[in-house]
C-alpha cells in the first residue's frame, strides 16, 4: 500500500537556521512510520516576489486536490516585518486547487511591544490568525488552546488540535549520567533572544550564575545557539572574577547540538513561567520561576533554583526521571507523529 501524501508548506527561509523547516523534516521522518509521505514545499516570496511565487504554487497545487496541506504559520515567514496579510493569497490558491488546509500555528500569540507600530502589528496579527483559523479545514496549535488569549474570543474557529513541539534534534539523544554531576557542574543555556530583549536575558543569566557560583564554587557555563556569540563579551566581563569556565558558541549543527546538551547537567530545566506555560510541559522535570526579566527577586529565585538542582542529588534525579518520561510520552517525534496521524486520518 502506498503512503498517503501530505504537504508541509513553508514561507520564507529563516537565517541562519530555520527551526520550522527542521521541525517539518523530523516530522516527515516520524510520519513515514504511520504510512504518510510528508513533502516539504516553500512559497519563496522574498526571493522571487509574490506574483511569481503564487504562480509557482498554483502549478504545484494542481496535483494536491484532496491532499492535506499543512501551512506552517509564523508571522515573519509570511511578511518581512510581521504583517502577514498576504498569506490569504496562499489560502485562496490552495482552496481553488481543492486541497485540504490545516494551519500549524508556531506563533500562537501576536508580537509584544508598546510603540504605535507594535500595536498596529499586533492588531493585524490577531485578525490574521483568527481569520486563518476560521478559513482552514483544521488547525494545529503548539500551545494548549485554553492558554491562547484570542481563542476564547472567537466562535468561528474550525476544528483544532493541540500537538506539543518536540526538540529539533536527532534521536536517540546521547546518554546523560545524572547519578553524578559533571566536574565541575555544567549549566547549559540554549540561545539568547536578539536585540533589546537579549540584554535583559543576559543580565538575568549572569546574576543567576553568579549567585550559584558564590555558593557552590567552580562551575562550567555552556552558552550556545542563536545570538550566543553576540553576548560573549558581556558574559566574560561580568563573570571574570568567579571560578566559572565559560564556553560560548553560536549556531551549530544539530548533531553537535545534542552533544552540547549531553555535556551539561541539563535534563532538569530551570525556566521562566509565562502565560502560555501549561501541561504537558509542567509534567516534565521543569523548575518554573515567575517574574519580569531584570527583576532582582527573579534573579535570586533563579539562582536558588540552580543551587538546589546542582547540590541535591535526589532532587536532580527526580527531575531527570520526569523529563525522560515526558519526552517519551509527549515530546518525542514518535508521539508527535502519532497525534498528527490521528487528525490526518480522522478529520472529515
Amino acid at each position: 500500500m502506498s503512503a498517503q501524501r501530505v504537504i508541509a508548506l513553508l514561507g520564507r527561509r529563516d537565517e541562519p537556521t530555520d527551526a520550522v523547516e527542521e521541525y517539518c523534516r523530523h516530522l516527515s521522518e516520524a510520519l513515514a512510520t504511520h504510512g504518510f509521505q510528508l513533502d516539504i514545499r516553500r512559497v519563496p516570496w522574498n526571493e522571487h516576489g509574490w506574483a511569481a511565487s503564487l504562480d509557482g504554487l498554483r502549478l504545484q497545487a494542481e496535483a494536491w486536490r484532496g491532499t492535506w496541506v499543512l501551512v506552517q504559520y509564523t508571522a515573519l515567514a509570511w511578511s518581512a516585518r510581521g504583517f502577514p496579510a498576504r498569506i490569504f493569497r496562499v489560502f485562496r490558491v490552495l482552496r481553488q486547487a481543492g486541497a485540504r488546509i490545516a494551519i500549524v500555528f508556531h506563533d500562537v500569540e501576536p508580537f509584544p511591544g508598546t510603540r504605535l507600530i507594535d500595536r498596529v502589528r499586533r492588531r493585524l496579527q490577531l485578525g490574521a490568525m483568527e481569520d486563518a483559523a476560521a478559513f482552514s479545514d483544521c488547525n494545529v496549535f503548539t500551545i494548549a488552546t485554553d492558554h491562547i488569549s484570542w481563542i476564547g474570543q472567537s466562535d468561528t474557529i474550525n476544528e483544532s488540535f493541540f500537538i506539543p513541539v518536540g526538540a529539533n534534534l536527532p534521536l536517540p539523544f546521547p546518554p546523560q549520567d545524572h547519578d553524578e554531576l559533571h566536574s565541575p557542574p555544567a549549566i547549559g543555556v540554549y540561545s539568547i533572544t536578539g536585540s533589546g530583549a537579549g540584554d535583559s536575558e543576559t543580565r538575568t543569566i549572569i546574576a543567576a550564575v553568579r549567585f550559584a557560583s558564590q555558593r557552590l564554587g567552580k562551575l562550567r557555563l555552556l552558552v550556545f545557539g542563536r545570538h550566543a556569540e553576540v553576548r560573549e563579551v558581556a558574559l566574560r566581563e561580568a563573570l571574570r572574577d568567579l571560578p566559572i569556565e565559560l564556553q560560548v558558541e553560536g549556531v551549530i549543527d544539530e548533531s553537535e547540538l545534542a552533544n552540547r546538551f549531553a555535556a551539561s547537567d541539563g535534563l532538569p530545566v530551570i525556566a521562566l513561567q509565562g502565560k502560555e506555560t501549561a501541561p504537558p510541559i509542567t509534567e516534565a522535570g521543569v523548575v518554573l520561576v515567575s517574574g519580569p526579566l531584570g527583576d532582582a527577586a527573579l534573579q535570586t529565585y533563579l539562582g536558588e533554583a540552580l543551587v538546589r538542582v546542582l547540590s541535591e542529588n535526589d532532587y536532580r534525579r527526580q527531575l531527570a526521571r520526569r523529563s525522560r518520561a515526558a519526552q517519551e510520552k509527549y515530546f518525542s517525534w514518535q508521539a508527535i507523529a502519532a497525534r498528527y496521524a490521528e487528525f490526518l486520518q480522522n478529520v472529515k
